[in-house]
């Protein structure tokens, strides 16, 4: 089985984990809720409510996300995932105003609360779930680079912290018998679910812009800088963007002139390896270059026999190098 297959089962079960954890989450929590009448009850079970449907637009789009590319996306289908992420920050946004639309309604004209203890053990058991099926989420996303589970795991990570939340508010409420605790802890964990919201629609906007990510940037010029060879000139324009699970990078690259066709292939071929120990799907287009006269000086590759000058100025091949343009612009 190939790594992107693999890695697709991978996404594609947790998933469908994710969606029956969600559905068995619902019914639990929206029993609660008709059991206790608990506005705070009721936040968590709205949440869990956007979890099923946000846990079906990432089943979907992770089976999109797989097809491989075709006549009319010749760069595959990946960032379906970009837009399964918007989607999920909207979805919550929703749920979070109409808690709070709910609990500021029971604040005002007051709620009535019952077997509020049965309430506090369904919500603590959905905590634990949550929490432990939120990490499960988020790391096998990292593991299979799949932006969309990301996203579900932090979703589901907000259900934990709402029931969290909830539970606490449950607990103050038994403790003082104040009824007014349980609209206020609901209003309060909405607020926490606009937030989380907003996060993933900004991920997903700056994804579909190509937003350039830093944390990658920056693994990407420390892979090239480790891997430097003296053959090597100049590396400039490094680009790169994100589509689901697949990167793809591209710059410019000075060798000696003399080098042949194969030569230029075999550099490009020892790049891609060694950026795949990064990148396990990087998908790497060079733009090879050849060197000139006044790069002789810039030119540390010792076996030329047609240097025109000694090496004798050291360019930093930093972040800002490597993005940057040529050293030496050639004059035409």
């Amino acid at each position: 089985m190939s790594p992107d297959s693999n890695n697709f089962t991978i996404n594609k079960n947790a998933a469908i984990i994710s969606m029956a954890v969600g559905l068995i989450m619902f019914a639990s929590k929206i029993s609660a809720y008709i059991i206790t009448g608990s506005s705070a009850i009721f936040s968590d079970a709205a949440e869990s409510v956007v979890h099923i449907f946000a846990t079906g637009m990432a089943l979907f789009s992770i089976i999109l996300s797989n097809k491989p590319a075709d006549e009319s996306h010749f760069y595959g289908h990946g960032n379906v995932e970009y837009f399964s992420a918007g989607i999920q920050g909207f979805l919550i946004i929703i749920a979070a105003v109409v808690i709070i639309f709910e609990s500021a309604k029971d604040l005002i004209l007051g709620v009535e609360l019952q077997k509020m203890d049965v309430g506090l053990y369904v919500i603590t058991a959905a905590g634990i779930i949550n929490l432990l099926l939120g990490l499960f989420l988020i790391r096998t996303g990292k593991k299979t680079g799949s932006i969309t589970l990301i996203a579900d795991g932090k979703h589901v990570l907000t259900d934990s912290y709402t029931s969290i939340g909830v539970m606490i508010g449950i607990i103050l409420v038994l403790i003082t018998g104040l009824k007014f605790i349980d609209p206020i802890f609901a209003i309060f964990v909405a607020t926490n679910i606009l937030i989380t919201g907003y996060k993933l629609i900004r991920q997903s906007v700056g994804g579909l812009m190509n937003e350039t990510d830093l944390s990658i940037l920056k693994k990407i010029t420390d892979r090239i800088l480790s891997i430097r060879k003296e053959n090597w000139i100049d590396l400039h324009q490094l680009r790169f963007w994100t589509s689901g699970d697949r990167i793809f990078i591209d710059f410019h690259l000075i060798i000696p002139f003399y080098f042949t066709v194969k030569q230029s292939h075999d550099e490009e071929d020892y790049i891609k390896e060694e950026l795949r120990k990064d990148f396990a799907n990087a998908d790497l287009k060079i733009h090879f270059d050849y060197c000139w006269g006044e790069l002789c000086k810039l030119c540390q590759y010792q076996n030329c026999n047609f240097r025109k000058e000694s090496y004798s100025q050291t360019i930093n091949w930093n972040k800002e190098k490597l993005i940057g343009g040529t050293v030496i612009p050639k004059i035409e």
